[in-house]
């Protein structure tokens, strides 16, 4: 017998007050597959830190936005990586100059992991951009409260073609399993994250492909599931995640 299967036969169970004998049989049965998803989560994030090498950046794309100095002005990706941090994380969210107000599932998001930001950026950079002008981006900060998030703006590079913050450079045949109607084209949330070798070379390591599959009855897109704090405090509850929709303003 494994080491688990030893560990779950002599495992000890909380008890909570005036609970019934069916209750605690079949959360003892949920601890098991939450035990097992812990697992399942860890196998799959060795297996993304397992992957090989990705693909050198095409160029040193150059951002809007505010530099260490604290002046604004134009910054190169390259630029992003502070001493000693070989991993930058790239948030696109949907901000374009054609929108009215940001995109109110990237706000619920950004909202939260603006909180987060502060310890992230004690091992990783972290910046989060977006396709409106940067003096729009640091207005919308302002109004939401933001604090630690570093915004750029993406209005003058390829950066979100190239690494699909928008729908511009997919396929047919993607566009086709996405069902995007002819001619429609968004800017889409995805999460991009880049290693800088010993020698400076930048390369792509991952993105929250998820967004660009087909979703699953039940499923939505979830892309960004493993870093959002919403939809998994809702998982926890007896209503789960139902039909709400976040919103800009309440």
């Amino acid at each position: 017998m494994g080491r688990f299967g030893e560990m779950n036969q002599s495992l000890e169970h909380l008890h909570f007050p005036n609970e019934s004998t069916s209750y605690r049989q079949a959360r003892n049965a949920l601890l098991q597959e939450e035990m097992e998803l812990r697992r399942h989560i860890e196998r799959v994030a060795q297996q993304r830190r397992a992957l090989p090498k990705g693909g050198e950046i095409p160029e040193d794309y150059v951002f809007e936005g505010k530099r260490p100095s604290g002046r604004t002005g134009r910054l190169k990706l390259s630029e992003l990586f502070a001493p000693g941090k070989e991993t930058l994380a790239v948030y696109s969210f949907m901000f374009g100059p054609e929108r009215a107000e940001p995109c109110p599932g990237c706000t619920h998001f950004l909202d939260g992991l603006d909180g987060a930001a502060l310890h992230i950026c004690q091992r990783i950079n972290l910046v989060v951009v977006a396709k409106s002008p940067f003096k729009r981006l640091q207005d919308l900060a302002k109004q939401r409260g933001w604090q630690h998030l570093r915004l750029l703006s993406t209005a003058d590079n390829t950066y979100d073609r190239d690494y699909y913050g928008d729908s511009t450079a997919l396929s047919e045949a993607m566009r086709d399993q996405q069902e995007f109607k002819p001619g429609e084209e968004w800017d889409m949330p995805i999460l991009n994250v880049f290693r800088r070798e010993e020698d400076g070379t930048i390369r792509h390591f991952w993105a929250s492909e998820l967004l660009y599959v087909p979703a699953e009855p039940g499923q939505e897109y979830r892309h960004n599931d493993l870093v959002d704090p919403l939809w998994n405090m809702f998982d926890v509850t007896p209503e789960g995640r139902g039909d709400f929709q976040p919103k800009v303003k309440y």
